[in-house]
């Protein structure tokens, strides 16, 4: 479940019309089957490439980019892409999966966990990582298993992208894509296409396509969704329908005051199918963003970098210089991994780096202990606090943290909730 809401609208001669709050940008990947693959959050710093050298994706290899930025990630430790991030320039960009009219391709291409993470390392604004992802799209196209099992699990993706100034939401049906920019207002995507007629910037065959399928006669007004949407979607993604309409409504009801914590609260929400635990199935880690419109204050992201984010800390993270790398959120690598030979997932192995284990173990004596659950539970709640007001009274100017401060944030808010799980 994914929602952005977008900066404020350009006023005359282009100025953009000044507004109290910073555009913010949330995210939460959906369901998972249990263990999220032992995902964590990761950074990894931003290269000019003097000798280009075809990136290894999850699958496939492509074509180098003379630079790349750098981006901080939330992502299934199997693959290469992610689930969401954001990069030093403050885009974010997150994707869902979908089933449309077009075929689901099982050879092996990009996923669109590749997509986020290339838009991230080659686009410095919401709309050049849209153009990336497009373009890689429709060269490379979209396919393989998007799970760490034998079975294949394959979907195209949704894509929501956001920087200080602008949001953009990105649909794709195969190498097909219709994109929507968001003026005004939030905007929530929910595991189904949902881009009607109002498209800001389509794949130049798009129309064309949907008529010699015969899924649009190529009279009156042209749908995105209505054309390209399953008429029966798989049993799991009916309940997406309501987790969207419930997303629609929460945002609706905090509209013109909307904050971080109205956000976390959002992602939160079980009574609405948007936090998933249940039938083996839980939400997976979880991540918001708040990009001032300043450019002289730093973007922050709050990650969980665990499961179920009711029971997670968000913990914030800010790009500078020297960043303290956070082992406690990445996971082990294998030099036989099963992902990565073929035939692929034959075997397993455990991927949970360190914090995912303690707070498993925590959530464990939350569902055995309620008493000592409910102490630890407002122990974390207090933690997330402090890390929330630190961050507004930087965003404030209130307090001027150094650089060292700045570099080691996500490493220490890490290493105090682990503190507290010990």
């Amino acid at each position: 479940w994914q929602e952005c809401r977008p900066a404020a609208p350009r006023g005359p001669g282009g100025h953009l019309r000044p507004r109290r709050h910073p555009p913010r940008w949330g995210q939460s990947p959906g369901e998972t089957a249990p263990g999220w693959q032992g995902g964590g959050v990761m950074s990894e710093p931003g290269l000019s490439c003097h000798h280009p050298r075809a990136p290894q994706c999850t699958y496939i290899e492509i074509e180098q980019a003379e630079r790349t930025h750098a981006v901080v990630l939330s992502r299934p430790a199997w693959l290469w892409g992610a689930e969401m991030g954001a990069n030093e320039h403050g885009v974010c960009v997150g994707n869902e999966g979908v089933w449309t009219r077009e075929p689901l391709g099982e050879d092996e291409a990009l996923l669109g966990m590749d997509l986020v993470r290339l838009g991230l390392e080659r686009g410095s604004s919401a709309r050049e990582a849209l153009e990336v992802i497009t373009a890689l799209l429709e060269r490379h196209g979209q396919g393989g298993s998007c799970k760490e099992e034998p079975v294949p699990f394959v979907y195209h993706n949704t894509f929501l992208l956001a920087d200080r100034d602008e949001a953009w939401v990105l649909e794709t049906a195969g190498r097909y894509w219709a994109a929507q920019r968001i003026r005004e207002g939030s905007r929530n995507i929910s595991n189904q296409l949902s881009i009607g007629t109002d498209i800001t910037a389509e794949h130049t065959e798009l129309r064309q396509r949907a008529q010699s399928q015969g899924w649009w006669s190529g009279e009156g007004e042209f749908s995105f969704a209505e054309v390209f949407s399953l008429a029966q979607q798989p049993p799991r993604m009916e309940a997406a329908k309501a987790r969207y309409r419930a997303g629609k409504e929460l945002l609706q009801q905090h509209a013109g005051h909307i904050t971080a914590e109205t956000f976390m609260a959002i992602l939160r929400d079980k009574a609405s199918g948007i936090c998933v635990d249940s039938e083996g199935f839980r939400t997976a880690g979880s991540m918001v963003s708040v990009l001032p419109r300043d450019p002289a204050l730093p973007c922050v992201h709050f990650f969980t970098a665990t499961p179920d984010p009711s029971r997670s800390v968000f913990k914030p993270f800010i790009f500078v210089a020297g960043l303290k790398p956070a082992p406690q959120v990445r996971s082990p690598s294998f030099s036989d991994d099963p992902a990565k030979k073929v035939p692929r997932f034959q075997s397993t192995v455990d991927r949970r780096h360190e914090l995912y284990r303690w707070h498993q173990a925590a959530l464990e004596l939350m569902e055995r202990d309620q008493e000592q659950g409910q102490k630890l539970q407002q122990t974390l709640r207090d933690l997330e606090r402090q890390g929330l007001e630190a961050v507004n009274a930087l965003l404030a100017g209130a307090v001027a943290p150094s650089p060292e401060e700045l570099a080691e944030l996500f490493f220490d808010c890490v290493d105090v909730e682990m503190k507290f799980y010990k």
